[in-house]
């Protein structure tokens, strides 16, 4: 009977362990199912936060790109009218202004060149003097280009003959050199008053040519006037550019010019003052 009652008891137990795990099973899957709903509920119900969405800078506007158009369409216009002058006289003026181009070109190129740095060039000089160096002066002349350096070479040259010589001698020589300077100066201001006298004439010829089309025509048409002056007088607006371009580059080189013959002068009178007192020390 102890063996039996043992057995039962055991049994009850059992049971009653295995009836207490699916109790606590069942409200472990209630609460999370509980859980789930609340939080499901809670997101249906809060209200949807919008993220702070970062403004782009503006861009900058395009400033390049509408120069780069404003050039473009300048030079586009300027080629339209160049043809509708027509090639008889644009041809000439275009073909005046390329040759006087050609001209003032040359002239700063020379111009350029003949510059030097005349301080240095007659402190040199002077210090050869100054050693009783007479071939040292005239080598560092020599091996100088530019005008005023072919003047200085030319008085030592005669240092022999007496201050009056040589003065003479950098006279002679300066003014050859002035003209040198002013070389086909005269072919650019040629250009410059050819280039809007060829413009005239293509707006006569072009006058002309509309009085003909008006004549044959038997009609005073504001088209037929309009359309002929226009292409007339564009022969003259670009023959005063032109000239206005190489007036521009002609006062250039005359401002090149005068800068070098003062040059000229003032390292003569150097050179006289550096070959007196050569002479006072023999």
């Amino acid at each position: 009977m102890k063996k039996l009652f043992a057995i039962v008891a055991v049994l009850g137990l059992l049971g009653t362990a295995q009836v207490a795990a699916q109790t606590e099973d069942v409200n472990n899957v209630q609460q999370t199912e509980a859980v789930e709903a609340a939080s499901e509920s809670a997101a249906v119900e809060a209200p949807a936060v919008e993220e702070p969405v970062a403004e782009e800078p503006a861009e900058a506007a395009p400033v390049e790109v509408v120069e780069e158009e404003g050039i473009a369409g300048v030079h586009k216009s300027l080629k339209t009218k160049f043809i509708e002058g027509g090639a008889e006289f644009m041809a000439l003026v275009a073909i005046a202004m390329v040759i006087g181009l050609a001209f003032c070109v040359e002239r700063i190129i020379y111009l350029s060149m003949a510059q030097v740095n005349t301080k240095k060039l007659m402190a040199a000089i002077a210090d050869a003097l100054s050693k009783n160096d007479v071939e040292a002066a005239k080598n560092i002349c020599r091996n100088t280009a530019g005008p005023v350096a072919a003047i200085c070479y030319q008085g030592l040259l005669r240092i022999d003959e007496g201050l009056e010589t040589v003065e003479r001698s950098v006279v002679s020589y300066g003014s050859l050199q002035s003209s040198m300077l002013e070389k086909n100066c005269s072919w650019i201001t040629l250009f410059i008053a050819m280039a809007p006298s060829l413009g005239f004439l293509g707006t006569v010829i072009g006058m002309v040519m509309s009085f003909d089309e008006i004549q044959q025509k038997g009609d005073i048409s504001p088209t037929i006037v309009a359309g002929g002056m226009k292409v007339a007088l564009i022969t003259t607006i670009y023959g005063i550019l032109v000239a206005l371009i190489l007036q521009v580059f002609y006062n250039f080189i005359l401002t090149k010019i005068e800068s070098l013959v003062s040059d000229m002068e003032d390292c003569s009178i150097t050179l006289l003052d550096l070959l007196t007192k050569f002479n006072l020390k023999k």
